[in-house]
């Protein structure tokens, strides 16, 4: 082994044993006005799944209000590597399915585990 390499081994930092990914969740309850079925209101939130869906650290999903036609709860949970980076990736989607989804949001309950 070269000299170069045995003082690049000593240099590096020691690899944590187990890695613990943080998970932030965010729950938007929306309110609707004028949906009159079940398909409307799906057509509401096509938006939801179709962009923030398909993001490789988002997971996104109707959490509550599955039947009702005045009122929508969504959660989507993201994964980082710190609560710092969840806080701000929750806070950007957040605004932005404000911006997107024309719905307006009631309460927001945000959690990071």
């Amino acid at each position: 082994m070269s000299d170069v390499f045995r003082k690049l081994l000593a240099q590096r930092e020691a690899v944590p044993s187990s890695i613990t990914p943080n998970i932030g969740v965010v729950t938007l309850q929306f309110q609707l006005y004028g949906v009159d079925d079940l398909k409307a209101k799906r057509k509401v939130f096509n938006a939801l799944r179709t962009v923030w869906g398909k993001e490789a650290d988002l997971a996104v999903a109707e959490t509550g209000d599955f039947e009702a036609l005045d009122s929508a709860t969504w959660s989507i949970v993201a994964i980082g590597g710190s609560a710092q980076q969840l806080t701000a990736r929750l806070d950007q989607v957040e605004k932005a399915i404000a911006q997107k989804i024309d719905a307006p949001v009631v309460e927001v309950q945000r959690e990071i585990l």
